[in-house]
């Protein structure tokens, strides 16, 4: 998440062009909203497969995000509509059209401002969220925006261990049902590849694969050890 805000404040400077990430996390982690004020200590003392779970802070905004079998995507883009609700819309659009295509509807999720009383982000979901059909919750975005910019990214849960999640938030929340879309060792590469062609369709572009250069990473990790980081 580091290289995506390091990407939206290129693109701000006009020296990046808009770009569309996809990655996962080395280890299971929990990340915070920007403005995120208060979560369960118990946290900070959690392990998993003997390794302590990380706490992050994200630079969007939103509830607590536990990253672990999931896929994390990331749009980093200018010229959108000032109203959050349509730019929301816009691009979102990509993730949508490329779930259909692998032949699951999802749907805009429908909870109003409770979500700020639940420190889980995957407990509620509002309209820059996306549900399955049966109202499982499947992906969940959030914002950073400034000077015309808009970094949108998030999570796309696939194959979630729902024992972890349940140390985590005190609930139960069942895995979604992807056994259609692929197997569970092509699932990820599956779904990048839909995603990106649709966001080709949707945005009018051709993606270029352009690697972070090992002066541009080293540049992130010097700008970024430690910013992130809950102590």
């Amino acid at each position: 998440m580091a290289i995506d805000h390091w990407l939206f404040q290129q693109h701000q400077q006009g020296q990046h062009p808009s770009t569309l990430r996809f990655y996962v996390w080395e280890t299971a982690t929990i990340s915070l909203g920007y403005h995120q004020k208060k979560w369960p200590q118990h946290w900070q003392q959690l392990t998993w497969e003997n390794q302590p779970l990380p706490l992050v802070r994200r630079p969007t905004g939103g509830r607590a995000v536990l990253h672990q079998g999931d896929l994390t995507y990331g749009v980093i883009t200018s010229g959108l509509p000032e109203n959050r609700k349509v730019a929301y819309e816009i691009l979102c659009q990509f993730l949508i059209e490329g779930w259909r295509s692998l032949g699951v509807e999802l749907h805009y999720g429908c909870g109003g401002r409770g979500y700020i009383h639940n420190p889980n982000c995957f407990a509620t979901a509002t309209s820059a969220d996306l549900v399955l059909s049966d109202g499982t919750k499947l992906i969940g975005s959030a914002q950073l925006r400034g000077n015309g910019t808009i970094l949108q990214h998030g999570s796309i849960r696939l194959t979630p261990d729902t024992e972890l999640f349940r140390q985590v938030f005190g609930l139960e929340m069942p895995a979604p049902t992807l056994t259609s879309v692929a197997s569970p060792d092509s699932l990820i590469p599956t779904v990048i590849e839909a995603l990106t062609m649709a966001a080709s369709r949707c945005f009018g572009v051709e993606w270029v694969i352009e690697p972070l250069s090992d002066t541009e990473l080293e540049t992130i990790v010097q700008q970024y050890s430690t910013s992130w980081k809950v102590s």
